[in-house]
């Protein structure tokens, strides 16, 4: 802020003009003690204004920069200075001490250029400094020490944040959804951060939501401003919405799954996540995967689109009206590679009813028999627990790569620290040791879970599949829209209504014709297995050519009808004929 001063000996107009310059470095200082200007400026103000008494000088102007660092230059007040003292006939500019001018020797140097240029001299009320040589050399040293004490400063700032990130402190202001805190303990003041109990609950919501895949940034911007997210306010600036590039950052953000980022390094914070590793991952991949500023708004009308496609061309089919001559209005699907005319497609539009019934119908090709439901069942969960076995020698490699890549992180940081690496090889490496350390959770937690969740999923799936085509034909239009999504890759329609699929995972290989008939191979080993060790155990039956008793007894049905059934002889020869035998049980 510039002001017009007249010093207190004011005596004739011919006196010498000077102007004098205030800074303080930070907001709080120059409202300490609820005063206008705090206490730093105005006892400047009084001690520029006696030394222009006491060389008989006039004080102008001043010129006060209110919270600006010295590290450079590039300051309101001082630039305004400058210029004034290039046209204003000034003798003298006066500051309380060098360092509230400048912090470093090259603006020293060049601020004192542009006052000698302009004809003013620069006096300080603290310092010796002159025209003579001993003032200039004082002005030199003083100069130094001040970009000494400016950049020593700094450096311990640094290093104090760097061991408070270290600890998993946050050394900056915590990103919305956060809220920086003090308290007092023991008699000390203590800073931490809570989760805003605002705030935070809408940003995880925030990444639960895109990581569906069911939002557009634009549109859960303008859902979660709807809910009350906004910025923090700070001491003189009120909260407002989100603007888009703030809320992707935010998105992008790693504070939000625990870690601290500080100087571009990545350290494991103490601050409660909002969210988990997974859909933060999640989230990191849709943006990666879509450009944000040019994604488009996704409507669905109809809960087909986005899973019907051409059964010529292979091009999305696309919702259509028509209205006859009465005005009524006729839906239909159309080939969208033969409406933009991309492909040489010739498929008629179809009625999007007849489509709807079509697809429910093609759901009765996909289901699974009760008997091959049994069989897929039992298979697959032997397979899961030959695999259990093997997991062991798994879990002990990965063990130990967790920990060696753990220790090699800690030498790594403190090879950091002690300046022998600089910054971006420690970015690379620590991106490469944090990748090897997430498969290595990742995969000891497939480890230790992998296989109870494997089981359980296999049991609901198999369940979806059961009668897959009356749940289907029961559902509402939004769960018919995740039946499609989850049985299907893509459902190829033609104009004659014949609909071809191709299955997503797991369900191309549930009902895949490799697993059933591995899965039947195994159940007829494995009856075949039964059969002879009944047979065996029950020796003194087979000489007396009573084998059916002992099949009907072990609970395996006749030996016709497992001979039928197996499809070759069985080990034993000797067999009778059918006499009021019970047919094969379920578990056959």
């Amino acid at each position: 802020m510039t002001k017009s001063l007249t010093s207190p000996k004011v005596e004739n107009s011919e006196q010498a003009q000077a102007v004098i310059y205030l800074r303080v470095s930070t907001k709080e200082q120059a409202e300490m003690g609820g005063e206008a200007e705090g206490y730093s400026i105005p006892a400047q103000r009084e001690a520029c204004i006696r030394k222009a008494s006491s060389l008989g000088a006039i004080v102008s102007n001043e010129f006060v920069d209110r919270g600006e660092s010295a590290k450079s230059a590039d300051r309101p007040e001082l630039q305004k200075l400058l210029d004034f003292v290039t046209t204003q006939p000034i003798r003298y500019v006066i500051v309380h001490k060098v360092d509230r001018l400048a912090r470093n020797r090259a603006d020293d140097v060049t601020i004192n250029l542009a006052l000698q240029k302009a004809g003013a001299q620069l006096v300080s009320v603290t310092e010796n400094i002159d025209e003579t040589p001993s003032g200039i050399l004082l002005h030199g040293i003083m100069s130094s020490i001040a970009e000494f004490y400016s950049r020593n400063l700094a450096n311990e700032v640094i290093k104090g944040s760097v061991q408070k990130a270290k600890s998993g402190g946050t050394p900056s202001r915590a990103p919305i959804g956060y809220l920086n805190v003090r308290s007092i303990e023991q008699g000390r003041e203590v800073r931490g951060v809570e989760i805003d109990p605002v705030r935070g609950p809408i940003m995880a919501w925030a990444f639960d939501a895109y990581a569906t895949g069911d939002w557009t940034l634009r549109d859960l911007l303008a859902e979660v401003t709807d809910k009350g997210l906004t910025s923090n306010p700070g001491p003189n600036t009120p909260s407002k919405p989100l603007g888009l590039s703030h809320f992707h950052h935010l998105l992008r953000h790693p504070y939000y799954m625990g870690i601290v980022r500080y100087c571009g390094v990545l350290y494991q914070g103490k601050h409660q996540p909002l969210v988990s590793k997974e859909i933060w991952q999640k989230v990191q991949d849709r943006l990666s995967a879509s450009n944000f500023a040019g994604e488009k708004r996704r409507v669905h009308p109809h809960y087909l689109k986005g899973s019907v496609f051409c059964g010529q061309c292979g091009s999305s089919l696309v919702v259509s009206h028509t209205k006859n001559r009465h005005g009524k209005t006729y839906p239909y699907f159309i080939c969208i590679g033969r409406q933009q005319r991309r492909t040489n497609c010739t498929q008629k539009a179809i009625f999007i009813d007849h489509t709807e019934e079509a697809i429910t119908d093609y759901y009765s090709t996909v289901q699974l028999a009760d008997e091959q439901i049994v069989q897929i069942r039992a298979f697959v969960i032997n397979e899961l627990q030959k695999m259990r076995t093997d997991t062991d020698r798994e879990r002990s490699v990965q063990d130990t790569r967790l920990r060696k890549l753990k220790t090699e992180r800690k030498i790594l940081l403190d090879a950091h620290y002690a300046g022998a690496i600089p910054l971006e090889l420690l970015k690379s490496e620590q991106s490469r040791i944090t990748q090897g350390i997430e498969v290595a959770e990742s995969r000891l937690e497939a480890i230790n879970k992998g296989f109870d969740v494997a089981e359980t999923n296999l049991r609901r799936a198999l369940q979806l599949v059961a009668d897959c085509e009356t749940a289907y034909r029961e559902a509402p239009n939004p769960i018919r829209r995740q039946f499609n999504q989850a049985f299907f890759k893509q459902l190829l329609i033609d104009e004659n209504y014949k609909v071809t699929g191709e299955l997503a995972k797991p369900f191309d290989i549930l009902l895949g014709e490799e697993l059933r008939q591995a899965a039947a191979l195994k159940a007829v080993d494995d009856l075949r297995e039964a059969v002879d060790k009944v047979l065996e155990e029950q020796s003194d039956r087979i000489e007396t050519g009573d084998c059916e008793l002992a099949l009907v007894g072990a609970g395996l049905g006749s030996s016709e009808s497992l001979t039928s059934y197996l499809g070759q002889g069985l080990k034993y020869e000797t067999m009778v004929g059918t006499r009021g035998l019970e047919p094969p049980t379920s578990a056959v």
